[in-house]
């Protein structure tokens, strides 16, 4: 079968098209053909080399998130799997090919008016939002900032504060034009990715998905009892004493989490991400895609991502 894989960290150049056997699902496994595959931050991070702490090697195929039909199953799965229409979880890759493996606790079905490349940007990045917007205390009234809100993750999040009643919901956008789409996705208020520009001063919640360099100045922004979780580090590690930040502001009893995925059950990940995809049947979530490519451009995906290029998620389609 055909997959792309990182021939060589670093640049997107890396990525390559090559032959693979065809999967065959172990037990409990699930083989999914796959019609779309979400670009995210994950893979971004994989294809830089900046995941080395999860073993990954050059000829790794990337891809965490898929959306198609199930095509066969493993010893212990329920057969009836086989001819649905899935949206899948693959762990740390897999996903950049025409069939992808996944454990049958990582599939959800995919309600009918849902396509495919909708369910590859809603489902991971959704279930982010809301868990992290729920690690973040968010409550009624409270007063948001979804830093680096112009991915699938951001826009979610933007999307979940602004319905689950929050009083202000600001973001930070590189640009004017996306900050009026981001209004139109619930934004009450746009800053520069600085956090400069007309809006609150103090946050209740702050959902980050980029960290890196200016993550401490965000700390500072902390309203008393508010609570900074980052969700991703698209921007880079934070620095190293970072925790001075927290330290300084002591006496308003602010606080730092990190959210990931992999510490979430996954019939809660399951449960919130079917939730979310009849939601955006509905017209409820909007599922924003920023442009389906073929599977042989995964250079282009990458490189469009590098260059802050992408608002919403890019889909790879075999």
């Amino acid at each position: 079968m055909k997959a792309v894989a990182i021939q060589r960290f670093g640049a997107p150049e890396g990525l390559a098209v090559i032959d693979l056997p065809e999967p065959r699902p172990a037990q409990g496994q699930v083989l999914v053909c796959v019609e779309a595959a979400g670009v995210g931050g994950l893979d971004a991070l994989a294809v830089r080399g900046d995941l080395a702490g999860y073993g990954l090697r050059e000829g790794h195929v990337p891809g965490s998130e898929v959306a198609g039909t199930v095509a066969a199953v493993g010893q212990g799965v329920d057969a009836s799997w086989v001819g649905r229409r899935v949206w899948a979880l693959t762990g740390r890759g897999g996903g950049y090919a025409e069939q992808a493996l996944a454990a049958e606790e990582e599939v959800v079905p995919l309600p009918p008016g849902l396509s495919a490349a909708g369910a590859v940007t809603l489902g991971g990045s959704g279930a982010v939002a809301h868990f992290g917007l729920a690690r973040a205390g968010l409550a009624p009234g409270a007063s948001v900032l979804v830093r680096g809100a112009s991915g699938s993750i951001g826009i979610a999040a933007v999307q979940l504060a602004a319905r689950a009643g929050a009083a202000s919901v600001a973001v930070t956008a590189s640009s004017a034009e996306r900050g009026a789409r981001l209004r139109e996705l619930g934004a009450t208020s746009v800053l520069d990715r600085s956090g400069a520009g007309e809006g609150p001063t103090g946050f209740d919640a702050v959902v980050d998905v980029v960290a890196g360099p200016d993550l401490p100045s965000f700390l500072a922004r902390l309203n008393p009892n508010g609570r900074l979780v980052a969700v991703g580090i698209v921007g880079g590690m934070p620095p190293t004493d970072f925790g001075s930040a927290l330290i300084s502001g002591f006496l308003k009893s602010v606080s730092y989490a990190s959210l990931s995925l992999d510490t979430v059950p996954a019939a809660e990940r399951g449960r919130v991400a079917a939730g979310q995809f009849a939601d955006a049947v509905r017209g409820e979530l909007r599922t924003v895609v920023h442009e389906e490519m073929p599977l042989e451009q995964a250079v282009r995906a990458h490189t469009a991502m590098a260059a802050g290029e992408v608002f919403g998620r890019v889909v790879l389609r075999p």
